[in-house]
């Protein structure tokens, strides 16, 4: 797995990258790695290498020297959730049970060291073909967007399980396990489908992005609905829209705040937007957008959230409904002095 034997120190594979040693601990501490004694000799060739191409990418000015570390912890945090994956997968691989005795078999080191050699490298193509079409993609999104390529106007939405807490505790590993592996592909697949961006996920939710308000709101009332069922805990979403700055492939801005607040106050299944996002829904047939009542929340003492439905496809208008639409209309024309954007 290490492309060689274990025989160099800390301090030796240091000397012959020409690095610092206080720096290489920092980018093996940054990687998620434990420390390392100074005289056990636990590096390989491939470490010497690595530190050396590093070395390059810094020499070439891609990556500057004071952003290195934050670099390398985005990598390692998520190429090791992507290795725990795998490893539980060759694990499963390795000791599927016996066809006669229904339990595990047993295995040899010889057996798991060919198994590891024989999917490892098709592990690596595979991985190495996945990203080169993300790196694609978010390349394209970079050169449509206006402005400098980490600053951007994007919907931000969370999705977030509710009573995830109390339900997980009364949950076996394996029970809790597959429903969040469901979670998250339910959510991966509408997320994609409706030409969004999943962020990050954690447990009991995720948070995703949009460049289009009509995107996102489809994802906001698309999830909740294919996620539905009697053993399931409901979904809920908040979205907002605006100024976004991207950063090693994570989102940071007021706008994300406003989307976890409006999200933590929405009603089970519903899905509730800020004023942006509601005034660009603003006169679409697709949707019914509704203010409720102002709340105070973190960061939000005046905070108008907007209820937004699908308007039902056999429904024919209403004088009612037309009211409703109208009174909409007349709160989103009088709130351009809302709340701020301000972080809670």
């Amino acid at each position: 797995m290490l492309d060689g034997p274990r025989r160099f120190t800390r301090l030796q594979v240091a000397a012959m990258a020409g690095m610092p040693p206080e720096r290489t601990q920092r980018l093996w501490r940054a990687l998620g790695f434990p420390d390392v004694a100074d005289d056990d000799p636990v590096f390989t060739d491939a470490d010497v290498e690595a530190l050396r191409l590093l070395s390059e990418l810094i020499d070439s000015g891609f990556v500057d020297p004071s952003t290195e570390a934050s670099i390398a912890r985005a990598m390692g945090q998520s190429l090791s959730r992507l290795a725990d994956w795998q490893t539980d997968m060759l694990a499963d691989v390795l000791t599927r049970g016996d066809e006669e005795t229904g339990g595990p078999r047993p295995i040899s080191p010889e057996e798991a060291v060919a198994t590891a050699s024989m999917l490892l490298p098709l592990l690596r193509r595979v991985q190495d073909y996945v990203w080169r079409r993300h790196l694609a993609a978010n390349a394209e999104r970079v050169l449509a967007a206006a402005g400098p390529g980490d600053r951007r106007e994007l919907a931000v939405g969370f999705a977030d399980l509710v009573g995830y807490t109390s339900r997980s505790r009364g949950m076996g590993g394996r029970e809790l396990g597959a429903m969040v592996e469901d979670f998250e592909s339910t959510a991966t697949e509408v997320i994609a489908r409706h030409h969004g961006r999943v962020v990050k996920t954690v447990g009991d939710g995720v948070l995703y992005t949009a460049a289009s308000a009509v995107d996102a709101v489809e994802i906001g009332l698309e999830l909740p609905d294919a996620w539905r069922a009697e053993d399931r805990p409901p979904l809920r979403v908040g979205a907002a829209y605006g100024p976004v700055l991207t950063r090693l492939g994570d989102v940071y801005s007021p706008v994300v705040n406003l989307a976890s607040r409006l999200t933590s106050i929405a009603r089970p299944g519903s899905l509730l937007v800020d004023r942006v996002l509601a005034r660009q829904l603003r006169g679409l047939p697709a949707y019914r957008v509704r203010p409720l009542r102002r709340v105070s929340v973190r960061g939000y003492d005046n905070l108008q959230p907007w209820l937004v439905r699908r308007r039902p496809s056999t429904e024919e208008d209403n004088s009612f409904e037309g009211m409703l639409d109208e009174m909409a209309d007349d709160v989103l024309d009088r709130s351009d002095d809302e709340e701020p954007h301000t972080p809670g």
